[in-house]
């Protein structure tokens, strides 16, 4: 039932585009936890070509997606349907972390809605773009976005977010080095 691609095609991207939710999975190279992260937000996801994808890292409680791709680049993006059409769409490839002091960066974040509190951009080069059916995913609709995570950080100043970051980004829960200290620093809003 399922099919793999060899690109990002017109129709997965439109597909890719509709769904208000994405998760991550990353894992470290040996032992540990590993981690599965939902994203939401609907102008946080980018098709960069057909093969290579982003999306915001926005502050969080945790750093594991950064700290797991520091050490290994292993990183499995899925996106599920939960309206009348069931598929599920898994993008399996290698991620790097983008963040305010790369060159790359300010190009990357103008793919992107206006958001507080974007600590990276995560790109992702696909190695394999599968599918499979997604029968057993429930129907359910969306009542709206939560805005929650953008006026937490909008109440943040500079310093804030320094000390927010230094106390829960530095490393991953196995130990992991997540941001370093001087990786701590919002990024600059764009508009």
């Amino acid at each position: 039932m399922g099919k793999a691609y060899e690109q990002i095609d017109s129709d997965l991207r439109a597909f890719i585009e509709k769904q208000p939710v994405f998760f991550v999975a990353t894992a470290p190279a040996e032992g540990g936890r590993v981690n599965v992260s939902p994203k939401g937000y609907s102008d946080t996801f980018a098709v960069l070509d057909e093969r290579t994808v982003a999306y915001l890292d926005l502050d969080g409680s945790g750093i594991e997606t950064v700290a797991h791709l520091r050490e290994n680049g292993r990183i499995t993006v899925m996106f599920c349907s939960f309206d009348r059409r069931a598929l599920i769409l898994r993008l399996y490839g290698t991620g790097r972390v983008v963040t305010p002091h790369d060159a790359e960066f300010p190009g990357l974040l103008a793919r992107f809605g206006p958001h507080p509190g974007v600590r990276s951009v995560i790109v992702v080069d696909c190695e394999r773009i599968s599918d499979s059916c997604g029968w057993g995913v429930p129907r359910m609709s969306l009542d709206e976005e939560r805005s929650t995570l953008d006026r937490w950080a909008v109440r943040q100043d500079v310093q804030k977010t320094r000390d927010y970051r230094a106390k829960h980004n530095r490393t991953s829960i196995d130990g992991i080095p997540g941001l370093a200290a001087g990786e701590t620093d919002p990024a600059t809003a764009h508009s």
